[in-house]
C-alpha cells in the first residue's frame, strides 16, 4: 500500500484496557496507546466496542456530546473525578446500525448508555484531547467469536472513510488471579503460553482454530472464565481488510494476569510496526 492510499486508510485495532486503574496508572500501555494515537493518521470518528456494554442485539451510542459512565466500584475517588468530553456521532451511529441490518445482524441506535471505562479509559491516551467523535457499540457476549468476527466484516467498509475501529478488552481476564496491590508483578506463565498459542494460530492464518480457541487453546478457561474481554478481538479482525497482515503490540501484563497486549490489524498495520511495544 502506498503512502498516499495509507493516508486515508486505517488499520482495525484491538486494545487491552485491563483494570479501571489505567487511567492513573498507565504504566507500559498507557504510552504505547498514546504512541498509537499520535502515529495513525487522524480518523474522523471512532467506533468502538466494548465488553462493559453487554446487549441481547447489536446497539449503537447515538448520543450528540457523550457522556462517561464511572462503571465500577470501589476503587480510588480520583477515579470518578475524571471526564472524557468527547462529542459523539449521531449520524455515524445510524450508518452504523443501517450496515449491521443490511448484513443481516439485528442492530439499532441508542440513547441510553455514554462511554464505560473500556472506553475512556484508553481513549484518554489515544486522543487526550478527546476532540474526536467516538461512539460505542454494544457487545453480544453471548454470541461466538464467528458472529463479532461478521460484525467487524460488515464495518470495515469504515476504514476507507477515516472511521477507526476498535475492540477494546483484555488480552486475558481472570479477575481472581490479580496481584491487585501489584501492577507491576512479573507475568503469570500461563497467560504468556496463552499469547504464544494465539500468535502462532495467527502467523498460521488459521482463522478456524482461532475461533475455538476456547477448547484448544492452553489455559483458555483458565484466561478467561468467561470470553467477553476476548470477543473483541475477533470484532478488530473482522474489521481489517486483511486480518492476517497485522502488528503485535506488547506492553506486557499488569496486576500479574491481566495481559495489555494490543494489535493492528489490516494493510495499514504497518504504520504501527515502528513503535517501541512492537514484537
Amino acid at each position: 500500500m502506498t503512502a498516499s492510499a495509507l493516508d486515508h486508510h486505517l488499520p482495525s485495532l484491538f486494545i487491552s484496557h485491563g483494570s479501571p486503574m489505567l487511567a492513573v496508572e498507565p504504566g507500559r500501555t498507557g504510552p504505547l496507546l498514546a504512541g498509537i494515537g499520535s502515529t495513525l493518521p487522524r480518523p474522523k470518528a471512532i467506533v468502538v466496542v466494548s465488553p462493559h456494554w453487554e446487549t441481547t442485539t447489536a446497539r449503537v451510542g447515538n448520543l450528540l456530546k457523550q457522556q462517561v459512565i464511572h462503571d465500577f466500584g470501589g476503587f480510588p475517588q480520583a477515579l470518578y473525578q475524571l471526564d472524557y468530553p468527547a462529542p459523539g456521532a449521531p449520524a455515524l451511529a445510524e450508518h452504523v446500525a443501517r450496515l449491521l441490518r443490511e448484513g443481516g445482524v439485528e442492530a439499532g441506535a441508542d440513547g441510553s448508555w455514554g462511554l464505560d471505562h473500556g472506553t475512556w479509559v484508553p481513549m484518554r491516551y489515544l486522543y487526550p484531547q478527546a476532540d474526536v467523535p467516538v461512539i460505542q457499540l454494544s457487545l453480544q457476549s453471548h454470541m461466538p467469536p464467528d458472529y463479532h468476527f461478521r460484525v467487524g466484516q460488515l464495518l470495515a467498509p469504515l476504514a476507507r472513510e477515516g472511521i477507526l475501529l476498535v475492540g477494546s478488552g483484555s488480552f486475558t481476564h481472570n479477575l481472581r488471579e490479580l496481584r491487585r496491590n501489584d501492577p507491576d508483578a512479573p507475568d503469570a506463565p500461563h497467560t504468556v503460553e496463552f499469547l504464544h498459542w494465539f500468535l502462532e494460530r495467527m502467523r498460521a492464518g488459521d482463522l478456524q482454530g482461532l475461533f475455538g480457541y476456547r477448547t484448544t487453546a492452553p489455559h483458555a478457561v483458565r484466561t478467561h472464565p468467561s470470553d467477553e474481554h476476548l470477543l473483541t478481538l475477533f470484532f478488530a479482525m473482522g474489521a481489517a481488510d486483511d486480518w492476517t497482515q497485522f502488528v503485535h503490540l506488547d506492553s506486557g501484563s499488569t496486576y500479574h494476569s491481566l495481559r495489555m497486549d494490543a494489535f493492528a490489524f489490516g494493510s495499514a498495520s504497518t504504520l504501527l510496526a515502528q513503535l517501541p511495544a512492537a514484537a
